[in-house]
């Protein structure tokens, strides 16, 4: 026995010596584009994955639909990831926990890529374009039938209609419990509901008023119309590609490259793309490479 575990040593050793421990190392051309769990995000990793292999000599690894804002922005921090996409509004009040008030959006950016790189030594590069905040959203007819345009609007006639929402909007501090602060609504009993179902629930009629995500391609298709959050209640969430400052040190091809999609994003066309993929049931990566080559991106 002693004879085996000297020999096993031996090999052991020998395969470091002739080059096998860099099995243990990461490669320093490859990167790692990580995603939340939805569908958007999934979009953004492969749009940032061929900008990058497009423009540079760097390989790309794809880890999408990770999982919440915690299970990401843990992820970057840990260094298992090298970059993704994040919003101005989670970052402000959900990974930094900080207080928000109506701001202007390149107020609330400039905060919070200072504290991120003086905190975390993360990089924010230059936004999408696209503001992909909360909203409050019904049927087009039901609401122009009501003339319903804002929240305040909404909440002069809250109590006679149905609300249907996440569990999270409505637990969250900063999602119904703010609004219903702010605007005094008053819903009689808000419905908890999946996430997946609040949109067909309000195309059917079986609630009339949902929380909605402003890029969300069924709006579009289930003619849902975004009510006007008048009193800024919610921050703005404007998306951008967040980096390591020591991947970008390593590598700054990456930001020049991620930087020529900054501004080009409407909501209107992230909506679009979003309807590709959740609606006509195409591939986030196929969705993400069409709309790169549409640009003359890639």
């Amino acid at each position: 026995m002693k004879k085996i575990t000297v020999l096993l040593l031996s090999i052991l050793l020998s395969m470091s010596i002739t080059g096998c421990s860099s099995f243990w190392e990461k490669d320093t051309n490859t990167v790692v584009i990580g995603g939340k769990n939805f569908t958007e995000q999934d979009i953004l990793v492969y749009m940032m994955k061929g900008i990058i292999e497009g423009k540079t000599d760097i390989k790309v690894k794809a880890k999408a639909y990770l999982g919440g804002t915690n299970v990401v922005s843990q992820a970057i921090d840990r260094g298992d990831l090298d970059i993704y996409a994040e919003y101005t509004g989670t970052a402000l009040v959900s990974v930094l926990g900080e207080e928000y008030s109506p701001s202007e959006p390149e107020v609330v950016y400039e905060k919070i890529k200072t504290i991120y790189e003086t905190k975390k030594q993360i990089v924010w590069l230059k936004p999408f374009g696209f503001n992909n905040t909360y909203t409050l959203s019904m049927r087009t007819e039901q609401a122009n039938a009501l003339g319903i345009e804002t929240f305040s609007d909404l909440a002069k006639q809250s109590a006679a209609l149905r609300l249907g929402a996440t569990h999270e909007f409505l637990e969250r501090v900063d999602g119904y419990q703010n609004v219903k602060a702010v605007y005094n609504m008053q819903f009689s009993s808000p419905a908890g509901m999946d996430p997946g179902l609040t949109y067909t629930a309000c195309r059917d009629s079986n609630v009339d008023v949902i929380d909605a995500f402003s890029t969300d391609g069924r709006i579009l298709a289930f003619n849902l119309k975004v009510l006007a959050d008048d009193k800024k209640v919610f921050p703005p969430f404007y998306a951008a590609p967040i980096i390591r400052a020591d991947t970008l040190k390593k590598h700054p091809e990456i930001g020049e490259a991620l930087n020529l999609l900054a501004g080009k994003l409407t909501n209107e066309e992230m909506m679009a793309l979003n309807a590709k993929v959740d609606l006509e049931g195409k591939s986030p990566q196929v969705v993400a490479n069409e709309w790169l080559k549409a640009k003359g991106l890639i």
